[in-house]
């Protein structure tokens, strides 16, 4: 049997390659992906060489849904034909004679992992394909709850991509009163769709005059402020809308490079500073789906573009040019 995966080489070119699937290991199972969900913010950062993960040629994708089609002789958990969600494959490739390097290797329409890896059993209820997009989500669920979000807090949210939306949507089920701020009018429009109190257009706006109409929602400031562009330059942006000393979430990835801020601010308002990373391993990932499932969390609306794999390169080559400035979430469908 062959699997065939989105590979991206180091001038950032993008094709499917075929690869030759090895027998399980004992506690293995072998998942075929039904869709698999795009990370614009991590896999571009890579892509893009803002983060490493290893040498080019790269599989990314850290997110999918599939149907387990083998299991090795130990594996107790699972059996042929449950549906399932998973982080990563470790399906070896290779091209040219070079080895792949993994990004968690989803975008591929097999994956291999063991059975203690991060895989677990779709619950019911979930459509397949935004199940696929259960990552970010489940990122701003972890921030939220590390940020000890509580009910009536008045929270702001600089950038409102897919992390910010599911941040966003985590703080309005905890009760707390949400501003979304952005300069894409559709990134609002979904916050509004997800539950915002309050949308804030910054695209001709100062920043002071951001911050005014933050303080006319709280006089004083936002209890808690999520910073999610992922722009260095927007966090002197982001702190002046909090209180003082409220709390501040570095929710976007800053990247490899050093970050430098306006100290002054920050300190002057003695803010608590949080620093989520990853989505909260399973309890995150569990809550944000039974959510989606009963309708609390409409994630489905978030998604704009789904592709079949044969389109994926396609849809990869157009993100990386900037040429889908309406794109939210996107999906590739496998099988």
């Amino acid at each position: 049997m062959k699997s065939s995966a989105l590979i991206c080489n180091a001038q950032q070119e993008f094709s499917l390659q075929e690869f030759d699937i090895p027998g399980l290991a004992p506690n293995d199972l072998l998942v075929r992906c039904i869709w698999s969900g795009v990370s614009v913010g991590t896999e571009f950062a890579v892509i893009r060489h803002k983060i490493t993960y290893g040498p080019f040629p790269i599989c990314t994708g850290y997110q999918a849904v599939g149907i387990v089609e083998d299991i090795g002789a130990d594996v107790s958990r699972f059996e042929v034909g449950d549906k399932v969600y998973y982080r990563r494959s470790l399906l070896p490739m290779e091209v040219g004679g070079e080895p792949v390097t993994s990004c968690s290797g989803a975008h591929s329409s097999y994956a291999i992992m063991p059975e203690d890896a991060e895989v677990e059993i779709m619950p019911e209820g979930v459509d397949e394909a935004t199940g696929a997009l259960f990552v970010m989500p489940a990122v701003g669920y972890n921030a939220v709850d590390m940020a000890g979000v509580q009910m009536g807090d008045v929270v702001a949210f600089h950038a409102v991509g897919l992390i910010g939306l599911g941040a966003l949507a985590a703080a309005r089920l905890r009760g707390a009163e949400t501003i979304a701020i952005d300069l894409n009018p559709r990134r609002l429009d979904m916050a509004k769709e997800l539950g915002a109190s309050h949308v804030i257009d910054a695209s001709e706006l100062s920043a002071d005059e951001v911050r005014v109409r933050v303080e006319e929602i709280q006089p004083g400031g936002a209890d808690v402020v999520f910073e999610g562009s992922g722009i260095p330059s927007c966090l002197d942006l982001a702190f002046p809308l909090a209180r003082l000393r409220g709390k501040f979430v570095f929710l976007g990835h800053y990247g490899k490079a050093p970050v430098s801020f306006n100290y002054l601010v920050p300190h002057a308002k003695q803010l608590t500073a949080f620093f989520p990373c990853n989505d909260g391993l399973a309890p995150c990932r569990q809550a944000v789906l039974r959510n989606i499932a009963t309708g609390a969390i409409p994630w489905h609306r978030t998604i704009t573009h789904r592709v079949a794999a044969s389109e994926a390169p396609e849809l990869y080559a157009k993100i990386n040019r900037n040429d889908l400035p309406d794109l939210m979430g996107a999906v590739i469908q496998w099988s």
